[in-house]
């Protein structure tokens, strides 16, 4: 078992996809919110992914494939608001 934070951004078109939970559900990880924000035209996600390294790299190809952006080297300390 491992555990992978990253961040995840979603456009305006996948924001109301229940992505998140089909990356856990598909994946068999369990997806850990850290930090989230999400407006009309776009929404992030600071996401700790935990199970199989295996999975977990599969989990993060699919979101890609789907449209995601998926920053793996993002940490909250990179977030600021406003």
């Amino acid at each position: 078992m491992s555990e992978r934070r990253v961040k995840l951004t979603f456009l305006n078109d996948k924001i109301k996809d229940p992505l998140i939970y089909q990356m856990g559900h598909e994946f068999n990880v369990v997806t850990n919110i850290r930090m989230a924000d999400i407006t009309s035209e776009i929404g992030w996600v600071m996401l700790g992914l935990v199970g199989e390294t295996t999975e977990i790299d599969k989990a993060l190809a699919w979101a890609q494939a789907n449209g995601i952006q998926v920053d793996p080297d993002a940490t909250v300390g990179d977030i600021v608001e406003g």
